[in-house]
């Protein structure tokens, strides 16, 4: 049997885009999301959420449309994989493990707020009530990146 590392979540940024380039110049982002999970207490019967956090990685032409286009707060779509790795701890104090998701595709999800630089909501908090006009997407981004409205029903496949 094959073996299968395949991750698909829904969460929203808890900070914006960190956007860097490797020595021979590929951009790399990573993000962070928070994905909640809803279960019920036992002892009241309450239903509660409780956050889960995952680190995401983009490569390339990916990582620089997270960059240009996300900001803290917009929910997104990954679809990657798990990836464990292994490092020395800054301090000395022995090796630390981790595990992030690659992401193989960052949909962009809920409307765009404002006009540019990620169209999210800022540090400070954003208004996620009622959508915003958005601005037509640049003529360089692919349409798996500029949004766009909503599906004709005859488009759905289900």
């Amino acid at each position: 049997m094959a073996n299968i590392n395949r991750v698909i979540l829904v969460g929203n940024l808890t900070r914006d885009p960190e956007l860097r380039s490797t020595g021979s110049g590929l951009s790399v982002c990573t993000i962070r999301i928070a994905v909640n999970n809803r279960r019920k207490r036992g002892d009241t019967g309450e239903w509660v959420e409780e956050p889960n956090y995952f680190n995401v990685t983009t490569f390339g032409a990916q990582a620089d449309n997270v960059a240009r286009y996300l900001a803290k707060g917009r929910q997104v779509a990954v679809d990657g994989r798990l990836s464990w790795s292994e490092y020395e701890a800054k301090d000395g104090s022995g090796k630390r493990e981790r595990v992030e998701v690659i992401a193989d595709s960052v949909q962009f999800i809920g409307p765009r707020e404002g006009g540019g630089g990620g169209g999210g909501a800022s540090a400070g908090g954003g208004d996620w009530g009622a959508p915003a006009a958005a601005p037509e997407p640049a003529a360089d981004i692919p349409d798996q990146w500029a949004g766009g409205g909503a599906a004709a029903d005859d488009d759905i496949p289900f």
